[in-house]
């Protein structure tokens, strides 16, 4: 990892990236119908839990950081609401949400500095602490979806 000696920025966007290709991952070599399977009684699957990192990454950047409505940015209104697969996501077309979403946040993040500030659900918040939030979530989110493509695999 290049970012081992970087700048500040620098080491937080690499987690960011380390951990947004996690959850990326998570779908590789799984059959549409095992990322699709429930192995818990909540709506947590390998195909939700990305279609969730999608909706993580547009409702801090693109929505908080960048000021666009929900709406505009095309996201639900609540959490659960997110992990929701439709008959009309594949893995590869929930991946290139994803990406796609992810390169935004990248473009978004990168006209503002670390200090810079937004409004958050619990007042104002900074790119820094952003990115610390989104390195916990992601990485927890890429356990969960470690253990589920464990169990699926073992299934097999």
């Amino acid at each position: 990892m290049a970012f081992y000696t970087a700048d500040e920025r620098a080491v937080l966007e690499g987690f960011v990236d380390t951990q947004r290709e996690a959850i990326a991952t998570l779908l590789d070599g799984l059959s549409e119908e095992e990322a699709r399977r429930r192995l818990v009684p909540s709506l947590t699957t390998p195909l939700g839990l990305v279609t969730h990192a999608t909706y993580v990454e547009k409702v801090w950047f693109h929505h908080r950081v960048q000021g666009l409505s929900r709406v505009e940015v095309g996201i639900p209104e609540t959490v659960d609401e997110s992990f929701l697969v439709t008959d009309e996501h594949t893995i590869a077309s929930v991946l290139q949400d994803y990406r796609a979403a992810c390169e935004e946040s990248r473009r978004i993040a990168s006209a503002h500095e670390l200090d810079a500030q937004f409004s958050g659900p619990h007042g104002r918040l900074s790119l820094r602490y952003l990115y610390g939030h989104l390195i916990a979530e992601l990485a927890r989110h890429a356990g969960h979806g470690d253990i589920l493509v464990e169990q699926l695999r073992a299934a097999r």
